[in-house]
C-alpha cells in the first residue's frame, strides 16, 4: 500500500441492469455510470457479477434437456462476452481514466488464450490511470452456471495495492469458500469486493460476516433484472419467465464496515449507485483484537497452501534443433 494515506475516500457500488446480451450497449451504459460515480467523488466504482453482457439467469430456468435452446442462448452469450484486452476493455479503461477512479467490473470473459469457445466468470480490475491491473476468474461456477462457465485457477487470486488500501475480492458463492477468503486476508486485503447475483437476508448476513471476520470494508454489489429488461425476441422469456413478477433479481447491494455495520444500503428493486465514505484507518485499527491471518491465526496448527501456477489448456514446447 502506498505510504501516503488520504484521510477519507469514497467507494461506489453500482446496482444496475445490463442491456441484455448486448456488449456494446452495456459497455456504453457502464462508462456513463463510471462517469457519474466519478463526478460524485468515488475513488473506486464496483459493478455486479457478469454485468457485461448479463448474468445468465436462464441456466436456472431452462431445463438441462433443452439442448437446442441452451445452445442458442449460449451462442449469443459467447458472441457478446468480452475478450481481455479488447476494444470493450479499452473503453472501460478510458472511462476510468477520465473519471479518475479505480473500477472493478464483472464480466463474462472469452478464453481467447485457447479455443475461444469457452467462458469464465471474471472480475476485471482497472486503475485510475486507465490501466488493467489484473483479473480474477471465478474458481467454481455454482450449479447451473457450469453450463456456461469454466473453472478459473489460482493464478488469478491477487490483491492490488492502491492509494487507499489493498483491493481484492471474490465472486458470488466463492465468498462461501473459507480458504479463498483466508488467502485474501493473509495477503492483506482491506477493500473487499463481493460481486454477486445473490440477494436476500442470508447473503446480506454473509457480507456482514466477511467484514467482521476480515476487519475490512466489503462492497457487496448485486444485479437487478426485470422481465422487461429481456427482449421479447427471446423464446425462453415467454416460456420460463411468464410468472416471474416484476423482478427477476432485486439487487440487495450494500457496503459494510469492519464491525459488520451497514455503511450504505442495502437497496433493492431499483437501479441506483450506493456511496460510502471510508476512513482507511478503520481497516487497520479494528485488527488489534481480531486478525484472523495475523495474531489470531495458528500456523503451528493450520496450514494453507495456495497454488498460483496457471493451468493453461495448451502449452507449446519448442524442440531445440540437433547441432
Amino acid at each position: 500500500m502506498a505510504d501516503e494515506q488520504i484521510a477519507l475516500f469514497t467507494v461506489a457500488a453500482v446496482q444496475a441492469a445490463p442491456v441484455f446480451l448486448d456488449r456494446e450497449a452495456t459497455v456504453e451504459k457502464a462508462c456513463a455510470l463510471i462517469r457519474t460515480a466519478g463526478q460524485a467523488g468515488a475513488r473506486l466504482v464496483v459493478f455486479p457479477e457478469s454485468f457485461i453482457p448479463a448474468y445468465p439467469d436462464w441456466v436456472w430456468a431452462i431445463p438441462a434437456g433443452e439442448e437446442g435452446l441452451l445452445a442458442e442462448v449460449y451462442t449469443a452469450f459467447l458472441a457478446e462476452s468480452v475478450s481481455i484486452p479488447s476494444p470493450a476493455t479499452a473503453r472501460l479503461c478510458q472511462a476510468a481514466h477520465e473519471a479518475g477512479t479505480y473500477v472493478v467490473m464483472g464480466l463474462s470473459e472469452r478464453n481467447t488464450e485457447a479455443s475461444g469457445g469457452s467462458l469464465y466468470n471474471t472480475l476485471l480490475y482497472i486503475d485510475a490511470q486507465g490501466q488493467i491491473l489484473g483479473k480474477h476468474r471465478k474458481l467454481v461456477p455454482t450449479g447451473g452456471e457450469r453450463l456456461v462457465w469454466a473453472q478459473g485457477d489460482g493464478s488469478t487470486l491477487e490483491v492490488y495495492d492502491t492509494p487507499f488500501g489493498r483491493l481484492s475480492g471474490l465472486i458470488c458463492w466463492e465468498n462461501y469458500m473459507p480458504l479463498a477468503r483466508y488467502a485474501l486476508y493473509a495477503w492483506g486485503v482491506q477493500i473487499y469486493v463481493a460481486a454477486t447475483w445473490d440477494r436476500g437476508e442470508p447473503w446480506l448476513a454473509t457480507l456482514r460476516h466477511i467484514a467482521k471476520e476480515g476487519r475490512l470494508v466489503v462492497i457487496g454489489c448485486g444485479s437487478v433484472l426485470r422481465p422487461r429488461d429481456i427482449p421479447d425476441s427471446w423464446e425462453f422469456k415467454h416460456r420460463f419467465y411468464g410468472e416471474a413478477g416484476e423482478w427477476i433479481n432485486v439487487g440487495d447491494s450494500a457496503i459494510v464496515g469492519p464491525e459488520g455495520e451497514f455503511l450504505a444500503g442495502p437497496i433493492r428493486e431499483k437501479e441506483d449507485i450506493l456511496y460510502a465514505a471510508i476512513d482507511p484507518r478503520a481497516v487497520r485499527g479494528h485488527k488489534w483484537m481480531l486478525d484472523v491471518a495475523g495474531h489470531y491465526a495458528r500456523p503451528d496448527v493450520f496450514e494453507l497452501i495456495v497454488h498460483k501456477t496457471a493451468r493453461p489448456m495448451i502449452s507449446i514446447r519448442q524442440e531445440e534443433p540437433d547441432r
